[in-house]
């Protein structure tokens, strides 16, 4: 990076700081880790069962058990062709708010094309019951269109809504970045489906021909969670160069990639677009310049951490901390970058029903911890 580049962005740094951290979070409390499990590969989401088991997945296509003790189950039968390739793979999982009574699991996760390869593909969203040991009557409920030959910017996360359906964050796929201001399709946008994969009649109508799109103008979504209270759906993508953006996305809205964003051009540190604001066009909530590349992210309900109750919490992979973001309504008020001691790529951030926060971390040699105040 030359010295003129590098010096532009510690000054779009500083001004960007200033209108995100009006107000420093309280004094940081002293923080640990425990090992839950080990000997993951590629490790890519959390989900906590009744039962007290967990289930792990893991982008080279596996779906396992980690039992109470730790221990690491055999991969799950069952699931669908996946592409495996680059950023892409099996991703993101969530438990359904009725699984006591319906057993089932929605997973996304990148899907070949019609020849089977992982040349053309496209995140997709199955559906499948856990029975025992046993993921039965799995099918694929929802398939982003158009599939594309890359092997990056999959997205993805799912998000239960209170209204019941499902919000699933998708990526722009890196070579189709256009698309993603296109609402006849589902690149770079946030999707919002029934359990079955339709899309509700309450949608926005952007486009018949892709009725699901929620949002548009999206990047690459890392990131999902509800906020405790209001129920606002708040994701975190990763942007170019610097611009990773926080959002609440809004039924119909537009976020602006490529068209608005902080961030620039691999290599040059060009200009991608306007950086806003600017009508019809929604203003992130909180930018990174230079990027942290932003992963899993989780609203703080617990009483275990003193003074973090509705507090957002935000995996960084390349910044390779735990980001701790102060929250008042729909302001992000305050950062504080947390466990940097662990210099390891964060991706997923999840509150367990016992109250402790577990991550996992990224990589061939990816764990499951637990965050220990």
């Amino acid at each position: 990076m030359n010295t003129a580049f590098r010096k532009t962005l510690q000054h779009r740094a500083a001004a960007l700081a200033a209108l995100t951290a009006l107000a420093l979070p309280p004094a940081a409390q002293a923080l640990g880790t425990e090992v839950v499990a080990q000997g993951l590969d590629s490790p890519w989401a959390l989900a906590f069962l009744p039962d007290g088991r967990m289930l792990v997945t893991e982008k080279v296509g596996r779906l396992r058990f980690v039992g109470r003790d730790g221990q690491l189950g055999a991969p799950l039968a069952g699931l669908p062709p996946i592409a495996v390739k680059g950023q892409c793979g099996l991703l993101d999982l969530v438990v359904d708010p009725d699984f006591a009574k319906n057993g089932l699991l929605f997973w996304t996760f990148a899907e070949p094309g019609p020849d089977g390869s992982s040349g053309t593909n496209s995140t997709a969203v199955a559906r499948g019951r856990l029975v025992g040991d046993r993921l039965t009557e799995v099918r694929t409920i929802f398939s982003q269109k158009p599939k594309v030959a890359s092997s990056a910017h999959c997205g993805s996360r799912i998000v239960f809504g209170r209204d019941g359906h499902l919000y699933v964050g998708l990526g722009d796929r890196f070579s189709q970045k256009d698309e993603a201001q296109n609402p006849a399709n589902h690149l770079g946008k946030v999707v919002r489906i029934n359990r079955d994969g339709q899309a509700p009649a309450d949608n926005p109508k952007l486009d018949p021909a892709a009725p699901e799109v929620w949002s548009l103008g999206h990047r690459n979504i890392q990131g999902a969670a509800l906020q405790p209270g209001t129920g606002v759906l708040w994701t975190v993508e990763h942007g170019p160069q610097g611009g990773d953006e926080i959002n609440t996305p809004e039924a119909g809205k537009n976020y602006g990639w490529p068209l608005l964003t902080f961030g620039r051009n691999y290599g040059t540190g060009t200009r991608i677009g306007e950086e806003g604001p600017k009508p019809g066009f929604e203003q992130p909530l909180k930018v990174w310049v230079p990027s942290i590349a932003p992963s899993g992210m989780a609203f703080v309900t617990s009483t275990r951490y003193a003074g973090w109750q509705g507090q957002m919490l935000v995996g960084a992979l390349a910044g390779q901390a735990l980001v701790r973001l102060t929250i008042n309504g729909r302001e992000v008020t305050g950062e504080e970058r947390v466990l940097t001691d662990l210099k390891r790529r964060i991706r997923d951030v999840r509150q367990g029903p016992d109250g402790y926060i577990y991550l996992l971390t990224d990589g061939a040699d990816g764990q499951l911890l637990r965050v220990t105040p």
